[in-house]
């Protein structure tokens, strides 16, 4: 286990761990936001970004301060804590976006090491090399093995107290990032950042994220903290702590702010489009849009580089309280709606279920049944495998709630979508006190009847009665043939049928009595 971290709480596979940066003599709560600090441009203070908005963690650029002269005398003579003015730990960059941008950086992993080393780093990082998406597979392949060979030159530095980041690559092949993740994760290395996504991010394309992420998960041990390179948009920092990130450094909100842009968790606005700010921050309730297009532009940037990270730290915020209430997932659900490439991701995700489900807590607060992705959440798949562990025996009813008629069964278990069958008993156990909607839909039948299906292959010498509640035909398509089905609609009609003839062949009964008793009294 690695000591650094430790992990408190958890939902999905996001979690609320803690973070020991020895060298910095502190301990970052995660999930945390790393705001990026140019060290060339001053938008906000790094002392501000500790004081006024709780930043107890920031990146900025080990290879921009050694390769200017005066901040690279400055960090060496004073050290980098002093020079930005931060009390907090410190991450560096190495030069890989440089060289990703640029093709090429005068600099080693050793040296680079070296000077972040020397001039304060707490939390340093190799020279690794960042594959683009959709790279060819022997590109990828032969940038992976120069990052290896990077992370081999990481271990053998002495870094003293300093951590070291252990960056997994692999582009867009999910083989090759599981592949880094395993092998980062036999080093002795500390923290392991996702690198090269930021691509992805920038077209939108969150489902391949999502998967390039899963698979360096899936190599990475679960006491791995793991930091998602360039990520730090509020609309998808849900979706990535349900997939386990921990870490998450960002630009955005100066770089937006620079070109007029507005974040929110829903997107991002511009400036010019807006007659009302739809936020509670400080800046927005002291400020209108008009204020702020009359304000001048350096002013402008700053104070909505201030909002920008109001509201990402707010949604840090609101993260982990889901986290803690159980409801991570209700909250990403949300997030998904607000665009459809974060649907998109949101899907992909839910493509990993499995996975999920092995870090998903078994029991915590509400499930709430909000779109058909809600029949596809680890909590149905994992009701469908713990049903192995029951035995059914004779003829068993399955039910929405009615009993057909003239039938004996040996037990009755109940049905309710998307979960499929269980005995009455755990009824009121999580997630089967589901909150669900009158109108389902088919993916929540369909998820039933898999249910069903798994059941009966599972007790071959059991007989099943199906009664269900008008299913979809593409649900009880997926029933086996073996299971008797019956309509409870037409039960019902039946039952109301025959229950009505009797009342009318009682009151014809009683019509005679009434008529005989009349007579009786009338004699007397």
């Amino acid at each position: 286990m690695r000591d650094h971290f430790e992990l408190r709480d958890g939902d999905l596979a996001g979690r609320i761990g803690r973070l020991s940066v020895p060298r910095a003599g502190v301990t970052v709560e995660t999930p945390a936001l790393l705001p990026v600090v140019n060290p060339n441009i001053d938008t906000i203070s790094p002392a501000r970004l500790e004081s006024e908005f709780g930043a107890d963690i920031l990146i900025t650029n080990s290879y921009i301060i050694k390769t200017n002269e005066h901040l690279r005398e400055e960090a060496l003579d004073v050290g980098l804590h002093e020079m930005l003015d931060f009390d907090g730990a410190i991450m560096t960059d190495s030069g890989s976006f440089q060289l990703a941008e640029y093709g090429e950086i005068d600099t080693t992993t050793e040296e680079i090491l070296q000077f972040q080393r020397d001039i304060g780093t707490d939390i340093a990082t190799p020279v690794d090399i960042p594959t683009p998406p959709d790279a060819d597979r022997e590109q990828a392949e032969a940038d992976l093995e120069i990052t290896k060979r990077a992370l081999a030159d990481a271990e053998a530095a002495d870094t003293g107290e300093m951590l070291v980041n252990a960056p997994v690559q692999g582009s867009t092949y999910p083989d090759l990032r599981e592949e880094a993740g395993r092998h980062a994760d036999a080093t002795d290395l500390d923290v392991f950042p996702v690198g090269a996504v930021v691509p992805m991010m920038n077209a939108y394309r969150y489902d391949d994220m999502v998967d390039a992420v899963a698979a360096a998960k899936r190599g990475l041990g679960v006491d791995a903290p793991v930091h998602l390179f360039g990520a730090g948009h509020p609309m998808m920092l849900a979706l990535a702590v349900a997939l386990g990130c921990d870490l998450f450094d960002s630009a955005a909100y100066a770089l937006y702010a620079r070109d007029g842009r507005y974040l929110t968790v829903r997107g991002t606005e511009h400036l010019e489009d807006l007659e009302y700010l739809p936020c509670t921050c400080p800046i927005c309730t002291e400020y209108s849009p008009d204020d702020l297009r009359a304000a001048g532009s350096k002013e402008q940037e700053q104070l909505l580089a201030e909002h920008n990270l109001h509201v990402t730290f707010a949604e840090l915020r609101r993260i982990k309280q889901a986290i803690r209430d159980g409801d991570l997932m209700e909250l990403v659900e949300e997030r998904a709606r607000s665009h459809p490439a974060m649907l998109d991701g949101y899907r992909a995700l839910l493509d990993h279920v499995d996975q999920l489900e092995r870090e998903d807590p078994a029991s915590k607060g509400a499930f709430f049944y909000a779109s058909n992705e809600s029949a596809h959440r680890p909590e149905v798949a994992r009701h469908h495998a713990r049903m192995d562990r029951l035995t059914a025996e004779g003829h068993v009813l399955l039910t929405e709630g009615g009993t057909p008629s003239g039938d004996d069964f040996d037990a009755t278990w109940r049905v309710v979508p998307p979960f499929g069958p269980f005995p009455r008993s755990l009824s009121e156990t999580y997630p089967l006190t589901a909150e669900v909607p009158e109108r389902l839909d088919r993916d929540a039948y369909e998820q039933a009847a898999r249910g069903v299906s798994r059941l009966v292959e599972e007790n071959p010498d059991a007989t099943f009665t199906l009664a269900h509640d008008d299913w979809p035909e593409s649900a009880l398509a997926r029933v086996p043939e073996s299971v008797e089905l019956e309509s409870l609609s037409t039960v019902s009609e039946r039952l109301g049928d025959e229950a009505s003839s009797e009342g009318d062949d009682e009151g014809d009964a009683g019509d005679e009595r009434d008529e005989g008793d009349s007579d009786g009294l009338s004699d007397e």
